[in-house]
């Protein structure tokens, strides 16, 4: 009962509730796209416009904006579809084009916050960016709806496109020749993931929005095996982590960011072993 009590005189405040409402949200978009980036090999974009974002955010705040996304959410943006036509450049490969833009967006960035910083406790700054661990217990209504409509909008494009991005994931090739226009899709993807990446940041901030994007996907592939049974259990597992992870960072006065990262690995090494057992059932079985 203390448990409970506590959790109604936290649930009394109206920054909780909008902090579990966005928090939801985000893990649901970001599982989404996750199998697809996993099952494309190119999981670790996620570092990269996450890093990409952080210097856009330091950039708002030297201009003192109080709307980041005005310079966070188009640059980001622009970022993915450059990381998306150099990656299938054969001189710089997808992997080194992200490496290459997250190391210097992020040196940039921190850089840029200590030679103007925008409050006197530049470490505190730097460290709720990377981690998310007050921002999103401080958003405002605005900010709220705004999650809302674009998470309304990553799901409802995953739906909509769900077969051809399906095509384009397990291969790019036949999807081409049979007359997809893989191009543009993996446009329509990179532009999501943009989306969910500055949507995440004030969550988990920009260090651990690969955890969030990859752990589900990875937890739900070792018991699954159909795509549409991966996504599913995927998204069902990042809101099941995300909530329990806001909760127990409630309770227990950790970070909300980590919180939620630790729920993700716990989960996949329950998957994982469940995985385990039931491959080798399956041997003895069949011998």
């Amino acid at each position: 009962m203390g448990i409970i009590e506590k959790l109604q005189i936290y649930f009394a405040f109206p920054f909780v509730r909008y902090a579990l409402i966005v928090g939801v949200l985000i893990a649901l978009c970001s599982s989404l796209l996750g199998v697809t980036l996993v099952l494309k090999r190119f999981s670790f974009i996620g570092d990269g416009l996450s890093h990409v974002a952080f210097g856009a955010m330091s950039v708002a705040a030297i201009a003192g904006l109080t709307n980041e996304m005005l310079i966070v959410m188009p640059v980001t943006i622009v970022c993915a579809v450059l990381l998306l036509k150099s990656g299938q450049n054969t001189k710089i490969k997808g992997d080194a084009s992200v490496a290459m833009i997250s190391v210097s967006a992020l040196a940039i960035g921190y850089m840029l916050m200590n030679l103007f910083p925008s409050s006197s406790n530049v470490s505190s700054d730097v460290c709720a960016t990377l981690f998310g661990s007050t921002s999103i217990l401080t958003l405002s209504e605005a900010e709220v709806w705004l999650s809302v409509a674009l998470s309304i909008v990553v799901v409802f494009i995953f739906i909509l496109f769900y077969n051809k991005i399906f095509a384009v994931t397990f291969d790019e090739n036949f999807a081409t020749a049979t007359g997809t226009r893989a191009n543009v899709y993996n446009l329509i993807i990179a532009i999501v993931i943009a989306v969910v990446i500055v949507l995440a940041m004030n969550l988990v901030g920009s260090l651990l929005i690969s955890a969030l994007i990859i752990f589900p996907a990875l937890s739900a592939m070792r018991v699954f095996k159909t795509f549409k049974s991966v996504t599913v259990c995927s998204a069902v597992l990042s809101v099941v982590c995300a909530v329990l992870g806001m909760l127990v960072s409630v309770l227990s006065g950790t970070p909300v960011g980590p919180t939620i990262v630790v729920a993700d690995m716990v989960f996949f090494f329950l998957f994982w072993t469940i995985g385990l057992f039931s491959r080798s059932g399956r041997r003895s079985i069949r011998k």
